[in-house]
């Protein structure tokens, strides 16, 4: 399914005229789009917003660019993301996660030095379910005697 969607995207991209590569990143509940468009400048927009005015901190701003960092290509791409549900770090690792992915589409070579990095790997913890009878998901109400 993956690989018909990404034939539709490229020939799509082939006909308008513009290319650009496309992948996508998860954490937690956020989802992240990113697309990659060769350019001269660099230019980050995650949800039509400028990358340091959607991450307030810089720690989050170096965690969403940190493929770049990690392969020293940090002016060759435009990049748009889309991001969606979860909290403001899980978004700014789907982030990392979508840029890695499409670096990796867009040369093979990439792979070795970003998944020794540990970027290519979804992160699955979330949050557990809270059960019944309990406050939250471990955390027990107190026993009482009386």
């Amino acid at each position: 399914m993956a690989t018909t969607t990404t034939k539709t995207v490229k020939e799509t991209a082939a006909k308008s005229g513009e290319r650009y590569l496309q992948a996508t990143g998860r954490r937690k509940t956020a989802i992240a789009r990113a697309r990659l468009t060769p350019s001269p400048r660099t230019s980050v927009f995650v949800n039509d917003k400028e990358l340091n005015e959607y991450f307030p901190t810089e720690t989050l701003r170096t965690t969403a660019l940190e493929p770049f960092l990690k392969v020293s290509l940090p002016t060759q791409f435009a990049v748009r993301i889309i991001v969606r549900g979860g909290g403001i770090a899980g978004q700014a690792v789907a982030v990392r996660h979508a840029i890695t992915r499409a670096l990796v589409e867009y040369d093979k070579e990439l792979r070795v030095v970003l998944k020794k990095e540990g970027f290519l790997k979804r992160d699955q913890r979330a949050k557990e379910r809270r059960k019944a009878g309990f406050v939250k998901a471990r955390k027990r109400k107190q026993w009482s005697k009386r």
